[in-house]
């Protein structure tokens, strides 16, 4: 990490991100949708196995290709990101280009970290489940409700919640701009990781509500059947990449 100078980030810098990644994402529209797509089909794809074949077992392998596709796809918003702020020509060759080489660089290695953590909290969450509701009787989750309201249930949730949530700030700490720095310049994914969570600790308050709004934002962009998404994704993975362009030196 010694070519890469960690620099302060601070509130300006996050408004100035957002703004730019609504300037990119109306500069460039049909890539956004495009790519956001994916997110929203495969969000439709759960839903349905959810709600219309009743089949809970679906979300498990549906849910793990988030992590491994989700890294290319964040590749693509950036590498728009990059051609407008380079004043690059913007085409779709172009972009599915790069996006298609990083299969040969360190992207899959970050994918792979992700699925990692992805298999290890389901896991742990079936060991937290067993742990505190392993003896309650139940026909299925999605018809006892009711037991997630008892002492052990809401015990659980909390536990859960709390585990659930160290993993996803270590995850994002490690990842917020691993991703776009691996992109724009050559270095190996444990630097780029080690940079991350290295930015994420020079300033902590800043990143960490960076990556609150992020979870709000994705959250709130899911409720109305993922549609959100089509806007919220790809104005949060421009941002990202002015954010990494502010931050790392």
């Amino acid at each position: 990490m010694t070519d890469i100078e960690i620099g302060q980030v601070g509130w300006g810098d996050l408004r100035a991100s957002l703004a730019a990644g609504w300037r990119d994402f109306r500069a460039a529209p049909l890539y956004g949708l495009l790519f956001s797509g994916v997110y929203v089909a495969g969000g439709w794809l759960i839903l349905w196995a959810m709600t219309a074949k009743g089949q809970l077992w679906w979300t498990l392998p549906a849910s793990a290709g988030f992590p491994i596709l989700g890294p290319f796809i964040a590749c693509g918003f950036y590498e728009i990101s990059r051609r407008l702020e380079q004043a690059e020509p913007l085409t779709w060759r172009g972009v599915a280009g790069v996006i298609f080489r990083q299969k040969d660089r360190q992207i899959p290695s970050i994918a792979a970290v992700i699925v990692v953590f992805f298999l290890f909290w389901n896991f742990l969450a079936h060991m937290i489940f067993a742990l505190f509701l392993g003896t309650m009787s139940m026909t299925n989750i999605s018809s006892s409700l009711e037991v997630f309201t008892t002492v052990q249930g809401m015990t659980m949730l909390a536990v859960g919640s709390g585990v659930g949530a160290v993993f996803a700030t270590l995850l994002y700490a490690l990842t917020v701009v691993s991703l776009p720095l691996l992109l724009d310049r050559e270095v190996d994914f444990v630097t780029a990781m080690l940079t991350s969570f290295a930015l994420v600790q020079a300033n902590p308050l800043v990143m960490l509500v960076w990556g609150g709004l992020i979870a709000i934002s994705l959250f709130a962009a899911m409720l109305p059947w993922f549609l959100g998404l089509f806007v919220v994704l790809p104005v949060l993975g421009h941002a990202t990449w002015h954010l990494y362009r502010r931050a790392l030196v």
